[in-house]
C-alpha cells in the first residue's frame, strides 16, 4: 500500500492570482526545496521589516506618506506569513523515527 501524495499550499500564486498546490511524497522534490527557500527568505525579510517598523513608527517626523508606505509592506509580509502558516499546518507532521527511549 503506498502513501497517499500529500497537498502543499507553495509561497506564490498563479497568472490569476490562485493558489498553488504541490503534490508530493514526504520526500519532497526540487519544487519542495524552492518554495522552503522562498518561504525562509519571506519570513527573513517580514523580520527585517518589523524591526525597520519599530524604528518608523518611534520617529515623531514620519509622515503620513511613509507610513502608508509601510502599512503595505506590513500587510504584504503578514499575508507571506499567514500563508506559510497555512501551508505548514494544513502538512501532516513528519513522522518520528528516532527509536523509543529506553530501548536497547
Amino acid at each position: 500500500m503506498g502513501i497517499e501524495p500529500a497537498a502543499r499550499l507553495l509561497p506564490w500564486t498563479g497568472p490569476e492570482g490562485k493558489p498553488c498546490y504541490l503534490l508530493t511524497d514526504k520526500g519532497g522534490g526540487y519544487v519542495s526545496r524552492v518554495a522552503d527557500q522562498i518561504e525562509s527568505v519571506q519570513l527573513g525579510m517580514g523580520a527585517e521589516l518589523l524591526g525597520h517598523a519599530e524604528v518608523i513608527l518611534d520617529d515623531p517626523r514620519v509622515d503620513a506618506f511613509q507610513l502608508r508606505f509601510l502599512s503595505a509592506r506590513l500587510t504584504e509580509a503578514l499575508r507571506d506569513a499567514m500563508r506559510i502558516a497555512d501551508s505548514r499546518g494544513a502538512r501532516p507532521p513528519e513522522p518520528n523515527t528516532d527509536p523509543p527511549s529506553g530501548a536497547g
